[in-house]
């Protein structure tokens, strides 16, 4: 800040720039806390990708272990109106799908049309809606065709209704059900009993039914999930009355896509660790985490995750570490021993006690937002610098009080001097004063 003293008036010092390199020393502890800080600063946000990528390892390492990337199995479809997709519990084979009906909506389209506000429900106001052995009374309001439009739409009962206008200007009304299948037929009345809007063509709804060595099997909508292991198969009216075969085959490009993706992240965050807490001889130095045991301690189970806890290897598989530390992934290794037994591979990859599931615990120990020790770390850390900057802030009030001080003291001292230099011209010009006298 600038000085406020009165530099040199008397002295002739450049008593400001005095003050200033006294502030200097003063401030050296400042000085050597905001360097701390800064370094806590930057090794905190390291500290925080880590704490990232480590999440991350423990989501792509959970999708593994659970399954869901482990796709062992490709189903394909011989025609294009029956989709099928695979989920757990699917087996290899080939399946004659022979597709007999698709679902369908229950639909009423009614003969006689009406304007729009004419009144269409005679007798009073309500119709009656008949579905599985039961009836429901909807009130239409004021009977109008478009009173019956609106509350059917809003009566909750599952149905559809809209207008179709017609060359002469009036509407027809059309009620479909929300949902296919045969449990959606239904019949629509008038309150009383009696037709409404004259008769209405009826489009009867009906289930989806496939066949498969001889045995029929019905949906009510288009989908049929888990028929075959592990498969859910839709059709569309596209595949009706074909026979389509549906098929499950060995697929190890995917699986070894995904046990490849676990790979390359586990080694992401192994070397990670390694960069940020090992000392380098080369101009880098020592990682901004180096000496941290919580980093190291990730690390060192990482790679302990390998490892069954019965102490075998992952290398039949193709999955073992080299001297480095650096998780290898042989992908040929690995696709020959999954064509051999995909069971075995599964087993030792996927479910409870498995690589993934090692590496998924592992990493959920350390990133969990509440529990994980990285993020107890990153907390402490937050800490500390929470500390350093209330540090900083005092020292600020600190060396502002002891700048406020030599001001004063030097401003006090330039005073002292103009009071004596303005003494001593008094004293010169009397005397000189005196000495004129004498020689007269």
């Amino acid at each position: 800040m600038p000085s406020s003293s009165i530099s040199g008036l008397s002295s002739g010092l450049e008593t400001a720039t005095i003050i200033n390199q006294l502030m200097q020393l003063e401030a050296a502890s400042q000085t050597k806390l905001k360097t701390q800080l800064s370094s806590a600063k930057t090794a905190l946000s390291s500290l925080q990708t880590l704490n990232s990528q480590v999440a991350g390892l423990a989501t792509k390492a959970k999708a593994l272990a659970d399954g869901t990337d482990w796709n062992a199995l490709k189903a394909t479809s011989s025609h294009t109106g029956l989709t099928v997709a695979l989920g757990k519990g699917g087996v290899a084979g080939s399946w004659q799908v022979q597709v007999d009906a698709v679902a369908t909506h229950h639909r009423l389209n009614f003969a006689d049309s009406a304007a729009m506000n004419d009144v269409v429900v005679t007798g009073g106001t309500t119709l009656s809606l008949t579905r599985g052995g039961q009836t429901t009374t909807i009130e239409t309001g004021d009977g109008t065709l478009r009173g019956v439009v609106d509350a059917l739409n809003a009566s909750g009962t599952g149905l559809r209704a809209s207008t179709l206008k017609l060359d002469d200007g009036t509407f027809a009304l059309l009620v479909s059900s929300a949902d296919t299948g045969q449990a959606n037929q239904f019949t629509l009345t008038q309150g009383d009993g009696s037709a409404l809007l004259g008769s209405a063509a009826v489009t009867t709804a009906q289930d989806a039914a496939i066949t498969i060595e001889g045995r029929t099997i019905h949906s009510a909508s288009n989908t049929f999930t888990d028929v075959l292991p592990g498969l859910t198969m839709t059709v569309s009216a596209a595949v009706a009355g074909s026979s389509v075969e549906v098929s499950s085959t060995n697929d190890a490009t995917s699986t070894k896509a995904s046990v490849k993706a676990l790979v390359d992240a586990l080694n992401n965050v192994i070397g990670q660790t390694q960069s940020l807490t090992t000392y380098s001889s080369s101009s880098t130095g020592a990682g901004l985490l180096a000496g941290d045991p919580t980093v190291r301690g990730v690390g060192s189970s990482l790679q302990e995750a390998v490892y069954p806890t019965d102490l075998t290897s992952l290398a039949k598989f193709g999955i073992q570490t080299d001297r480095y530390g650096k998780v290898t992934f042989d992908e040929e290794v690995f696709a020959k021993e999954l064509a051999a037994d995909p069971a075995a591979v599964a087993a030792a990859i996927t479910g409870p006690g498995g690589f993934a599931s090692r590496v998924q615990k592992v990493a959920e120990t350390a990133s969990d937002s509440v529990k994980g020790t990285l993020t107890a770390s990153v907390n402490g850390r937050n800490s500390s610098i929470t500390r350093l900057t209330d540090s900083i802030e005092a020292w600020d009030q600190r060396l502002e009080l002891r700048r406020t001080s030599l001001e004063r003291q030097y401003t006090a001292l330039e005073t002292a001097l103009g009071k004596m230099q303005s003494q001593s011209n008094w004293l010169a010009s009397q005397l000189s004063s005196l000495s004129s006298s004498s020689s007269s």
